[in-house]
């Protein structure tokens, strides 16, 4: 799955660049919605992001393209692959920004973790 994201102003740091708590915030929605997607009907929570390191600056206006791919499926729980690409507007060209593994959990209305259905 892929989702896009244009950087705008309000999702600067101080230093002019994104703030990379917004783009943690993108990826795990993206994540999300990939899980979603891929096995309707169940609700599921972050429960861990492996490695966070960010590669490259990013700056406004760079269109952020992130691609979601299923990895491990557990009993309760899914792994996500998140690779975060910038483009540039002007030159088209695009570069990895950022990558980490989401792993998500499956819960029942209580809370408590459920297994998974096969995946769609």
């Amino acid at each position: 799955m892929e989702n896009y994201k244009l950087v705008l102003p309000e999702h600067l740091n101080h230093y002019g660049f994104l703030f990379g708590g917004n783009l943690l915030k993108w990826v795990d929605e993206t994540a999300w919605i990939a899980a979603s997607q891929d096995f309707a009907g169940c609700n599921f929570v972050t429960i861990a992001m492996d490695t966070v390191e960010f590669k490259k600056t990013v700056k406004q206006g760079a269109i952020l393209r992130m691609s979601a791919q299923r990895g491990r499926v557990g009993n309760t729980s899914v792994q996500y692959a998140i690779s975060v690409f910038a483009a540039d507007i002007e030159t088209g060209v695009e570069e990895m920004v950022f990558s980490t593994t989401i792993t998500f959990v499956r819960i029942d209305g209580e809370g408590r973790k459920i297994s998974l259905p096969t995946p769609a």
